[in-house]
Formats: C-alpha cells, sequence, structure tokens
C-alpha cells in the first residue's frame, strides 16, 4: 500500500509499506494491505512503517490525522 507522512514544514515519508502502527488518541492500531477506509486522530507517539523489502522505519508525531482508502494511506502529522 502507498502510505505518505506529510507535516506543516516538509514531507517525511512517501513510499510503498507493507503494514504501519499508528499512534491512535484512543489506542494505537494498525493498517495492512486492504483495509477498511477510515479516519482517525493520532496522539503523541511513534509511527512504525515496514517497507516492502522489510525495512522497517520509525516516525515521531507530536498529533495528527490518519486517512485510509483504497490501498492509500494519508498521515497529516505534526
Amino acid at each position: 500500500m502507498k502510505l505518505e507522512i506529510i507535516t506543516p514544514d516538509k514531507k517525511l515519508f512517501e513510499g510503498s509499506v507493507k503494514q504501519a502502527s499508528f499512534p491512535g488518541s484512543d489506542g494505537s492500531f494498525g493498517v495492512l494491505d486492504n483495509h477498511a477506509p477510515m479516519i482517525a486522530t493520532l496522539k503523541s507517539g511513534k509511527v512504525e512503517l515496514t517497507e516492502e523489502n522489510g525495512n522497517k522505519l520509525e516516525f515521531f508525531v507530536k498529533g495528527g490525522v490518519v486517512e485510509v482508502l483504497k490501498n492509500n494511506v494519508i498521515v497529516l502529522a505534526e
């Protein structure tokens, strides 16, 4: 699935990932391919990604919103 992490200053990440984990306002959650459409708010914490090649990445966010739709994930983060 395609994932983008965007902050007011710059785009932190854009690429294909196997899975992503987010610090949701109501608890942490993960997203895999073909996930149901959703919009969720984020609290301060780590966004953890696993790229298609198995490489693991971490980004710290202060909050934001994530949208999942048709294997496209967009994170608008602080």
